[in-house]
């Protein structure tokens, strides 16, 4: 009865995990680019009393063993990288990518970051940077004279300049992993590298496996709130059952006490 307690407060501990990611889901089901993740979970070592093909006589032999699990505990979590809708929002430096592949940028210690964020701004220099001001790799700046700008769906990056016409700026380029959910997430909307990850390999969108780009649009989070509650639900109600594991094993344990001679 005493490993009913410890197994359960195991489960216990799992679902909070469960439920904590759930919430950080649910948190951002607004925050463009945003992908979900989930909780993975594995059962506990075994406490063998009687391992499979103990003899029982001189002629035969268990064909089954007996153990007792010591529970659970959450070991992963997974992200899903999936795409999110997109949404129309006419901005000239809002981009989202239709199919894999990320933003590059620079973080602040020249380290390369990653994103499917694309809600993009211009700084005071003319560069193309991110909400959180890391700039646009390959570096693209925007002359100050610049009277529009378009982005085609293979990165290429135009501006229509006072006096001189049409001119091409640069080109946006993409990355892509060989195992995206291993790419540590830094929080800001960016990830970077791991081994578990890759290298990154890098194109123009649309060559190579690359999505292509959306201008004027966002991609929004892949987060399903309905998906998310029904989660929420199952967690809460897998907490619950067992907390009354414990409950009934202190119950039992009480009755022990209470025997009288």
């Amino acid at each position: 009865m005493i490993r009913a307690l410890y197994t359960a407060a195991s489960g216990m501990n799992a679902q909070q995990a469960n439920i904590d990611t759930v919430a950080h889901n649910l948190a951002n089901v607004n925050t463009a680019g945003f992908k979900k993740s989930r909780v993975e979970f594995e059962d506990l070592v075994y406490q063998q009393s009687k391992a499979p093909g103990t003899p029982t006589s001189q002629q035969s032999e268990a064909p089954i063993g007996m153990e007792s699990g010591l529970g659970a505990r959450a070991i992963a979590t997974a992200r899903n990288f999936s795409p999110g809708n997109l949404r129309n929002t006419s901005g000239p430096l809002d981009l989202a990518i239709e199919g894999q592949g990320f933003f590059q940028v620079q973080l602040p210690g020249g380290e390369a970051g990653y994103t499917r964020a694309g809600a993009l701004h211009l700084n005071g220099q003319g560069q193309i940077v991110t909400a959180e001001g890391f700039a646009l790799q390959p570096a693209i700046t925007i002359p100050a004279n610049a009277t529009s700008m378009s982005i085609s769906k293979d990165g290429i990056v135009s501006a229509n300049v006072a006096g001189q016409g049409s001119q091409q700026l640069g080109t946006i380029e993409l990355a892509n992993f060989q195992n995206s959910p291993g790419l540590e997430a830094r929080g800001g909307n960016i990830y970077v590298a791991t081994t578990a990850s890759g290298a990154a390999t890098t194109g123009v969108p649309g060559a190579d496996g690359m999505g292509t780009l959306a201008q004027g649009f966002l991609e929004d989070s892949n987060v399903s709130v309905v998906e998310e509650m029904v989660n929420m639900i199952l967690g809460q109600r897998a907490y619950e059952a067992n907390s009354r594991v414990i409950k009934a094993a202190d119950e039992m344990l009480q009755q022990v006490n209470n025997l009288q001679r």
